[in-house]
């Protein structure tokens, strides 16, 4: 009785392998017939009894499966298929497929990267990602697949943000720089500037179809990268990873006074308003004479609510450059907004006597507040006659004060 039992497990055996063989016969066939969907579909009939084939049929199987994957565009698949070949094949001593399985590995990173593009340019952000990860894993020397990876989910706003910081972070403990060196030239019958691998570069201009090569560095990213981190976990809600990521940030990069900065403000959104003032006094030390940082300084603490500090810091601003219109703006809207706190205070008052007198002092308070801010404009405007921004809001300053004749100035000089 056990004989037969063994001789009928023997026939399923071969009937099984004769199977096997007749579906990878016919994916193969399908796959030179340029049916990828049909190869995929043959093979699938095989794979629940595969594992119990050869090494070398395992190895056949497992390269075509690779290669239909990989003609529908179908890219984890396909590396997951490629890369269960070589493990198969290094097990069996016989490597048959493996060359054909890391050629293949090779040809679809470019594949991933050009697919990826296309995402991006479709707003498809997570899969642009993705496949510029698997691109990195497919080549690890090439980290700039990486670092694009983690800019795009950036790209993609906060539900991505945890992809980023994986990738991010990965970036950072590789120590990435991502400097170099950018090669140009002009296409002389387009005349667009190309950017080149040096090598093509020079054969090009010697060919004459390029001119005027240029070389240019390009800057070390560690600094972008360690602040993104700081930045999304601040982002996230994250405060201790946000400010352990700003200590680790302003370690590499002492001299950016932005990065200080942005610690300062998240210690006012963790409500330590002593660090905060500590932290923006640093930045100001830090660069006394810079106009942009006078001007971030005061925009961080007009956020904030700290109007004095705010009008301090633009006026700094001003000092070291007296035509910066976007810093005479907000000095003036400092005014504004001190005097629209005045108006909220003014309706809250009743109609005895006593109030009465303090509508009018507020109002006249209110009124001396958002002339400052118009004078400021007004002096402003005498250098750029045709600024929208300071025409607008001097139009609202007036209509605010009831200034009839200048509200409709301002509308003739904006053409309204």
């Amino acid at each position: 009785m056990k004989t037969k039992v063994l001789i009928l497990l023997a026939l399923f055996i071969v009937v099984a392998g004769y199977s096997q063989k007749d579906e990878i016969k016919a994916a193969s066939k399908a796959l030179k017939a340029g049916n990828a969907a049909a190869a995929k579909s043959a093979l699938e009939g095989a794979s629940g009894s595969i594992d119990g084939a050869d090494a070398r049929m395992q190895a056949q199987y497992y390269a075509l499966l690779g290669n239909a994957h990989s003609s529908l565009s179908e890219f984890s698949p396909a590396i997951e298929a490629y890369n269960k070949v070589i493990s198969i094949e290094e097990a069996s001593g016989k490597a048959k497929y493996t060359e054909e399985a890391k050629q293949k590995l090779g040809q679809m990173t470019g594949d991933l990267v050009n697919a990826a593009v296309e995402d991006s340019n479709n707003k498809k952000y997570s899969e642009s990602a993705t496949k510029l990860h698997q691109a990195y894993t497919l080549s690890p020397t090439d980290t700039i697949y990486l670092y694009y990876a983690a800019s795009t989910a950036v790209n993609g706003g906060p539900d991505l943000y945890d992809q980023a910081i994986q990738y991010y972070e990965k970036l950072r403990d590789l120590n990435y720089d991502g400097s170099g060196v950018k090669y140009t030239a002009v296409n002389v019958a387009s005349g667009e500037v190309e950017e080149l691998d040096e090598n093509t570069r020079d054969l090009y201009v010697k060919a004459g179809t390029h001119k005027d090569p240029k070389e240019e560095r390009t800057p070390s990213k560690k600094a972008e990268i360690v602040k993104n981190i700081a930045l999304i976990y601040q982002e996230q809600g994250k405060n201790d990873e946000a400010l352990a990521a700003y200590e680790d940030a302003i370690a590499s990069n002492p001299k950016d006074v932005n990065l200080v900065l942005n610690k300062a403000n998240l210690y006012y959104t963790m409500g330590d308003k002593d660090k905060f003032k500590e932290l923006m006094s640093q930045a100001s030390a830090m660069a006394p004479d810079n106009p942009d940082l006078l001007y971030n300084i005061g925009v961080i603490n007009m956020e904030q609510g700290n109007l004095e500090e705010a009008r301090a810091a633009y006026y700094k601003a001003l000092e070291v450059d007296p035509g910066y219109v976007n810093a005479q703006l907000n000095l003036s809207t400092t005014y504004v907004n001190e005097g629209n706190s005045l108006i909220d205070e003014m309706n809250e008052l009743g109609t005895s006597r006593a109030d009465a007198e303090k509508y009018d002092q507020l109002k006249a308070k209110k009124d001396e507040l958002f002339g400052k801010g118009a004078n400021i404009l007004e002096e402003a405007l005498k250098a750029n006659p045709d600024n929208e921004g300071i025409l607008t809001q001097l139009k609202n300053i007036y209509g605010a004060l009831g200034d009839t004749e200048n509200f409709m100035r301002m509308k003739k000089l904006l053409g309204e």
